[in-house]
């Protein structure tokens, strides 16, 4: 879908203006990566590695979006497109619907190298986009983008989002006996990532049910999280998750 086609999230597109990137902002980039490399290196899942390098990041240079674009839309029909912030619901499934990952401009500054309450580019290029040259992945998240920009009901919409959070955000894989980490929110966070390695985290293998029964905290670090054995078993979980939201939908509207 060409992004003239969209019509919740044609008024958050905006265009990425590298050249406005600033000497500062890119040693940021830097810093911000220099400091989460050692970690990725050692307990991020081969897949994530892979694409890394498929969509040609570089570890002292801010991300150009037409760039990873080019390179993703290839591979799996995926493409990095600027938007200018926060997007509502329906929006931001109308993109994943259209492999169009929504990705904010803005990087966080030097005093907020830890954390900043809201994704910036680091978050949405460094923690998400490099699963998206994974085809299974790629797959997987484009039909949870279909599933529920079809759904109105917002109780089971939340239910869906728990599936996004423990694994597009916070999913960890078991690989060759260890836990290894893809979720974005567990790439990007030092501390979340530590939490996992350290032992911090009860670590249960993924249940669908489960998931979809265990609400989302924002508040704390995580305590219980979910390793997949392989993406195909995720992609899988979607089409049992499509079909249980159709089954609610059909018991909420019967006739």
């Amino acid at each position: 879908m060409p992004a003239g086609s969209l019509k919740a999230a044609a008024p958050y597109l905006i265009e990425q203006k590298y050249e406005d990137y600033s000497a500062e902002q890119h040693q940021v980039w830097h810093e911000l990566v220099r400091r989460r490399r050692p970690q990725i290196d050692s307990h991020a899942c081969r897949e994530y590695l892979d694409g890394y390098q498929v969509i040609g990041l570089r570890d002292n240079r801010l991300p150009d979006l037409a760039a990873i674009s080019a390179l993703l839309g290839p591979r799996t029909g995926w493409s990095t497109t600027p938007v200018s912030g926060f997007l509502p619901a329906e929006a931001f499934f109308e993109m994943l619907a259209a492999r169009m990952f929504p990705t904010t401009t803005w990087l966080r500054g030097r005093d907020s190298l830890e954390y900043t309450p809201e994704p910036d580019i680091f978050h949405d290029v460094f923690g998400h986009v490099p699963m998206h040259a994974h085809r299974v992945f790629a797959d997987f998240l484009q039909h949870y983008g279909s599933v529920c920009a079809r759904i109105n009901d917002q109780d089971l919409l939340e239910r869906l989002g728990r599936l996004f959070w423990y694994t597009v955000e916070f999913g960890l894989i078991r690989q060759d006996g260890e836990i290894k980490v893809y979720g974005s929110g567990v790439i990007s966070s030092h501390r979340e990532c530590s939490n996992v390695i350290e032992g911090g985290c009860e670590i249960r293998s993924f249940n669908l049910e489960e998931v979809l029964r265990t609400p989302v905290r924002v508040d704390r670090i995580h305590k219980l999280l979910f390793a997949i054995e392989s993406f195909e078993q995720l992609y899988e979980a979607m089409h049992a998750a499509e079909e249980w939201a159709e089954e609610r939908v059909q018991e909420s509207h019967p006739g």
